[in-house]
């Protein structure tokens, strides 16, 4: 028979030097910023999870977002969208988006009708680099082992994303707790 490899075989785990028993915020920081090239966003993703979580500690596959329900990954990349307003890469793509699509403009088109397609390609660009990042940044809290992930959906709950299955985000409890005390 032949042996499929996990995926994460060979990522690095955060150092277990801190016992997540008695767990600090700036014990949370440490062992965050161990683990990730960008703790800063990691941090935030960690402390909007945490603030939207239930009484269990967890959150998703869904969140109430406004008169709609949107998946967990969706709602934190609309969270943290804003961060990057003024950021040059946003504005660059922002720029080739309305160049591309002034170019692939009909003349018939009218400018509002235009104006409506260039932001709806912008959000669209902005959620998906966004998925990209908050992905990242939950697999760095997994690694560091303050966050718990797996995947909820049409058939069975399931470790493995696929098959119409959104994620689940749990926080551990002693985690919570230190990021309620810091408020």
């Amino acid at each position: 028979m032949c042996h499929q490899a996990d995926l994460f075989d060979h990522v690095k785990q955060a150092p277990q030097g801190v016992s997540l028993a008695n767990v600090a915020l700036p014990d949370l920081v440490k062992r965050v910023s161990q683990v990730s090239k960008r703790p800063r966003y990691v941090l935030l993703i960690l402390n909007l999870i945490a603030k939207a979580a239930g009484e269990n500690g967890s959150l998703g596959p869904y969140v109430r977002s406004d008169a709609d329900q949107v998946p967990v990954r969706d709602w934190l990349c609309r969270a943290l969208a804003p961060l990057a307003n003024r950021d040059c890469r946003r504005t660059a793509m922002i720029a080739s988006v309305r160049l591309e699509s002034a170019a692939k403009a009909k003349a018939a088109e009218s400018a509002a009708d235009l104006a409506q397609q260039q932001d709806e390609e912008i959000e669209a660009r902005i959620l998906r680099s966004g998925r990209t990042n908050v992905s990242r940044a939950v697999s760095d809290l997994v690694r560091a082992g303050l966050l718990h992930r797996h995947y909820q959906g049409y058939r069975v709950d399931h470790p493995n994303r696929g098959a119409q299955r959104e994620a689940v985000y749990s926080i551990a409890p002693d985690v919570r707790s230190a990021l309620a005390n810091s408020r």
